[in-house]
């Protein structure tokens, strides 16, 4: 993977802390060490007033992530793919080839200092990114990120999980962020317990029959970004 090039105003330069948050997509499968290195420089450059706040959309090979409330007996299978100890809270999730992964970096001391209306936001903006689709993404009490009321007829109802959320916050700049499903290979979710709920299944965009590629999610993300997370 080549990492995103240094901003002209990491070299010291202070940035406009009214400015928009920069916006890049990167190419191919971004390895997951190499992005939370990325991450952890960038987050010290905006903290440090010397690099602007980011969104980030990545993709990743196939792996695991364990956040800081991970229970190891819900990595059914450990030996499947790479598995990452990360920061973030949450518990285990997947990410792959097909799922956007985004990493939200804002400083929220200009913004709101927040957590659970950070967490809440990132919802929202989920909700309404989704809803481009005609996809009605729901809460649910007690389980954090987005899910889908499906009816398969004989089987009665049922929810799935299409996005899931897991962040960390370093003095108010936030990292690491949400990942929606598009269309990733959904069986490589069964090799953990996602996010520690049995219970339910996982979709995605195409799961649900919808034509919609990665670049259809990333405008839709970028469309409903301001309605959300207001200028600082």
């Amino acid at each position: 993977m080549t990492l995103p090039a240094m901003d002209a105003t990491a070299a010291g330069a202070v940035t406009d802390p009214a400015a928009a948050p920069e916006w890049r997509v990167e190419p191919g499968l971004t390895a997951y060490p190499d992005a939370v290195a990325f991450m952890e420089r960038r987050v010290a450059e905006i903290r440090a007033g010397s690099a602007p706040e980011l969104i980030w959309l990545v993709e990743h090979p196939p792996l695991y992530t364990a956040g800081t409330s991970a229970r190891r007996e819900d990595l059914l299978q450990p030996d499947r793919f790479p598995v990452f100890e990360t920061g973030r809270g949450g518990e285990f999730t997947y990410h792959g080839p097909g799922q956007r992964v985004v990493y939200v970096m804002l400083d929220l001391k200009r913004r709101n200092p927040d957590l659970r209306r950070y967490v809440h936001d990132l919802e929202e903006w989920i909700i309404r990114s989704l809803a481009q689709f005609s996809v009605a993404g729901e809460r649910r009490e007690g389980r954090v990120g987005i899910w889908v009321a499906r009816n398969e007829g004989a089987l009665g109802p049922r929810e799935d999980k299409i996005a899931a959320i897991g962040v960390r916050i370093r003095r108010w700049v936030t990292y690491h962020g949400l990942a929606i499903n598009v269309e990733p290979e959904l069986d490589h979710f069964s090799g953990i317990v996602p996010c520690g709920v049995s219970e339910h299944g996982v979709t995605s965009l195409v799961d649900l029959g919808l034509p919609v590629g990665m670049a259809d999610l990333d405008a839709a993300l970028r469309g409903t970004f301001d309605e959300v997370f207001k200028p600082g």
